[in-house]
This record gives structure tokens, sequence and C-alpha cells, in this order.
């Protein structure tokens, strides 16, 4: 078996009350796939690095959220918000007939993956989540305060502008540039060198100025809004999620995993020999862009174990054998060393 590519993929558009949902299906697309979800202000372009390492036999559906990348923007006068981006998971599986669905989220997506599990358990096969569970937590009445109300006040400038735009074009950089501002965004979490996987998907050439090009996904999903999980809260639906396979790999270097998210991996973890944690030394938020290979070389015997390949027909005697797990496993560690070997 060999690992998928991004050139074996099909541009697919799912189609949803206010438009429709972008995305790219990769490898398999005779199976239920992974259904692969990205963090905020990203699109599926950040999945680029990590696709090729993982195994062929399954698919990989990874879309663009509303107003992200080259999915439809909601209405104008609408507020964008965790509880749309946590329906697209059912539309989905509406769409395709889907009764299960397997979770891989980063960020963002980690959090509506975290979500949607503990809200319909039973839909749920397994989740794999890149440094994050939990939305951060703010504490203080004031600062959340002061953080819906200025989200709201910037949500409202934001839609003024745009209706502006339809006379006059947004401002537009330089490619060179818009690296560089998108790493900044990032705090430097996207290096400049990484930063085309996401850009291709979310930017428009100038009409006015050669070789420039503008941001073109809807700048009020900057201000959404995000569910206030407390504490409390988080035990509750953490509780929901019994004896589910659920991966979480933190970036060694990144604070997104709150000291809280812990107690909750303790709960996630009782009696529940399915559940894992991983650390990727120096990663950063978005350590499946900078170290794909640390991050596949966990997720690709969690994803053989728990969606396994179907059985193999190659044997000598021509009967169907399957690969046991430890062999499975082995067998990746040989892949992985390989490429070790051919990059020296």
């Amino acid at each position: 078996m060999g690992t998928l590519t991004l050139s074996d993929s099909e541009a697919v558009k799912i189609v949803v009350p206010w438009g429709h949902i972008s995305g790219r299906w990769y490898g398999n697309r005779s199976e239920r796939p992974i259904l692969a979800i990205h963090g905020w202000l990203d699109n599926l372009g950040t999945f680029d690095r990590l696709i090729p390492l993982l195994p062929d036999y399954l698919g990989v559906l990874c879309i663009d959220l509303p107003g992200h990348g080259r999915s439809s923007h909601l209405p104008p006068g609408m507020h964008y918000s965790i509880d749309d981006y946590v329906l697209v998971i059912p539309l989905i599986m509406k769409e395709y007939g889907w009764t299960k669905v397997s979770l891989l989220g980063h960020s963002l997506g980690g959090i509506i993956s975290f979500i949607y599990t503990a809200l319909a358990p039973h839909t749920v096969d397994l989740v794999i989540s890149l440094d994050i569970l939990l939305p951060k937590l703010i504490k203080n009445y004031q600062k959340k305060l002061e953080y819906f109300s200025e989200g709201f006040e910037k949500h409202l400038v934001e839609e003024e502008r745009q209706d502006e735009a339809n006379l006059h074009e947004p401002p537009s950089y330089s490619l060179p540039k818009l690296r560089k501002v998108l790493a900044k965004g990032s705090f430097n979490s996207v290096a400049p060198e990484f930063a085309q996987h996401l850009l291709y998907r979310q930017v428009t050439k100038s009409q006015l100025y050669p070789d420039q090009f503008y941001f073109s996904r809807d700048g009020r999903v900057k201000y959404y809004y995000t569910k206030d999980i407390d504490n409390g809260l988080a035990v509750e639906m953490a509780g929901r999620i019994r004896k589910k396979p659920y991966m979480v790999i933190k970036g060694g270097a990144s604070p997104f995993l709150e000291a809280r998210n812990f107690k909750i991996f303790d709960i996630l973890r009782q009696n529940n020999p399915h559940f894992e944690f991983h650390e990727v030394e120096g990663g950063t938020h978005h350590l499946h862009l900078h170290a794909a290979e640390e991050c596949a070389r966990h997720i690709v015997p969690f994803l053989r174990h728990h969606r396994p390949p179907p059985l193999s027909s190659w044997s000598l005697n021509g009967k169907e054998v399957q690969i046991s797990a430890r062999e499975r496993r082995l067998e990746q560690e040989r892949f992985f060393e390989r490429r070790k070997i051919s990059k020296l």
C-alpha cells in the first residue's frame, strides 16, 4: 500500500442553503473518507503537506469552511458563529448519505470536531485533533464583554467596508508581501515558505495592478462568535464521548492547549484505550504544515488501527489475508525511515 497524492483528487462543491461548501476529495472515492476541517482564517490548503503522507486506501475530503477559501460567504447582515460551522458536518453527511463520520481538525476545526462529537457521539467513529481541544476561556467578565462588544463593532465596520468594496477593489499586495502578512498574522506559526499552501485558495488577482493580489475570504470571519465552553460544560461534553478513538497532537512550542484541556484529556482517557495524546517537539500551532512527517508518524498507525485497510489479496496462495496491527506499524516505520534516508 502506498500514500495519497495531491494530484489524485477531485474538486467538490456541496450545495447548502446559503450557497456552497467547496472542497477537495483526495484518493479513494469509493469509501467514506476522513473529513478534514481547517483552522480559523485558513482553508483546506492547510493539509497539503500532510495529505501525501497518509495511506492511500482511505480518501480524505478537505473542505473550506463558510467564508473561507472558495466556499460561499454568508449573506450580508449575517454574523458568523461556531454553531454555523458545527452544522456543516451534518450537512455534508446528508449530502453523501453517511451515517458515520471520521474527523480530522486543526485549531478551529478541532474545536468544531469536539463540539460535534459531544453532541452526536453515536455518529462519530474517530477524531484527530491538531493542537486544540477547547476554545480559550476568558474568565474575567469585563474582558469578556469588551471582547464581544469589540467584535460586533468591527463586524459592522467590515459590513460597511464590503458595501464600499462593490465599488472599489480591496487593497492589493505582491505575493511576497502577502506571504509576510500571513506569516505575521499567524504569529509566525506559518513560515513564509509554507504560506503558499494557504494563499492559493484565498487570494484574487487585482484588476487594477499587475502582479498584485488581495484577500478574497470574507472579512467578517475575523469576528465570528465562538462558544464559551466553561470547565463544567467541558466536563459534561467529554463525558458524552465514551470509548471513542480520539487523538490529540500538540505542538511543543504552541500555547493553544491551555492547562484546563488536560483535565478533559483525563476524562477522555478513562476506561478508553483508544485515547492518544502526543507532542511534537518544537511544533508551532500549524505543526501539520512545518512538521507534517512527525504528525503522520502518529496519525497513520491510528488510522490503520481504527479505520483498517480492506483485506489484502496478494498472498501466494491467493487467499485474502489481513495485515496485523503490529505489521502495519512496522511497515509504516520502515516507510518513514526510507523517507528520512532519502533526504540525507
